[in-house]
């Protein structure tokens, strides 16, 4: 966990947060496990006020996001898992979204996932 010192307010539901976190975090725990080896699951927050965002990243040395399905994450009903229903990152999305911010997710080198999340502090909204 790498947590910023200070981080200006933001206007946030706090439970509906709660939802993107634990989401983001179980999927990134399900892709380690069968991955052999160091296991990592890495949060960190920042404030870049140049550019007028709040940031959280999760990231995982897990097995990975295929190329080909980046582009389709966030679609309801899609999943690279072969169970679930595929709603949880669209869920996200529409969460993150709803709160003036944006997700974007990428290969974590050098390997796994790694999900960005940008909101905008109190005030900037």
């Amino acid at each position: 966990v790498r947590l910023a010192r200070t981080l200006p307010a933001a206007m946030l539901d706090a439970e509906q947060l709660r939802r993107v976190f634990v989401n983001l975090i179980e999927n990134a725990l399900e892709a380690l496990a069968n991955v052999e080896g160091e296991r990592r699951i890495t949060v960190a927050t920042a404030h870049h006020p140049a550019r007028g965002v709040l940031m959280v990243e999760i990231a995982d040395s897990g097995q990975g996001i295929p190329r080909d399905a980046l582009s389709h994450l966030f679609q309801p009903y899609f999943s690279t898992r072969g169970r679930g229903t595929g709603l949880g990152l669209a869920i996200v999305q529409r969460i993150i979204m709803d709160h003036g911010g944006h997700i974007r997710a990428e290969a974590n080198h050098p390997r796994g996932a790694k999900f960005t999340i940008e909101l905008l502090p109190a005030s900037n909204v």
